[in-house]
């Protein structure tokens, strides 16, 4: 979903704008690939930040996946929504940005999303770095799944695209996050409820 809770994914009109972007890339338009970047390069930056990433390996995964995108734009068959293609470059990019910086990803992510810009409401934001902190708590294959799904909304196929894995593999993922998240957010509202109570107590 977007700031504004909108799923993120392109409108169909969106889908053509990027498949003909995409044909003049493999075209060796530069024009054209400057274009894509414009269109994708936020919502990339917004998937990686909310997955905790690292801003180094972050912009180094996104310059890789639009490189990679000139080069492989060509290979390009129209199977799947461009969207799905690049956002599986970039989960590819980004394992490989993370290796170098770690040997597991989950220790490359950083606990704090303070510095992140937002411009949503107070309760808006409060709820939003509640569903923050316990996504954090999740496995990271989970919560990359999760974050595809419902923050982005890519369907169980797309995410298994994306992630090289089977379908069944997804929904599992996913199936276990939830469990895990209906059991821990609770506990954390509880834990937000009695901060604030105790800050307007002193």
């Amino acid at each position: 979903m977007g700031s504004d809770g909108s799923r993120q994914l392109p409108a169909p009109e969106d889908e053509q704008i990027d498949r003909e972007l995409l044909r003049r890339v493999a075209g060796g338009d530069a024009h054209a690939l400057e274009r894509l970047y414009a269109r994708y390069h936020r919502r990339l930056l917004q998937f990686l930040w909310r997955l905790g990433t690292q801003r180094e390996p972050r912009e180094e995964a996104i310059n890789d996946t639009f490189w990679i995108v000139w080069q492989k734009a060509g290979e390009f068959r129209g199977g799947s929504r461009v969207s799905t293609w690049i956002m599986g470059i970039a989960w590819r990019c980004a394992m490989k940005a993370l290796r170098q910086y770690t040997h597991a990803p989950d220790q490359a992510f950083a606990t704090t999303r303070a510095a992140e810009p937002t411009v949503e409401p107070l309760a808006a934001q409060e709820q939003g770095d509640w569903l923050a902190s316990g996504l954090a708590t999740l496995p990271f294959e989970q919560r990359a799944t999760l974050e595809l799904a419902y923050f982005i909304g890519h369907s169980c196929e797309e995410i298994a695209a994306i992630m090289d894995c089977p379908v069944n593999t997804v929904k599992a993922r996913m199936f276990q996050a939830r469990m895990k998240l209906r059991n821990l957010l609770p506990k954390l509202g509880g834990l937000r409820l009695a901060a604030s109570q105790e800050g307007e107590s002193a």
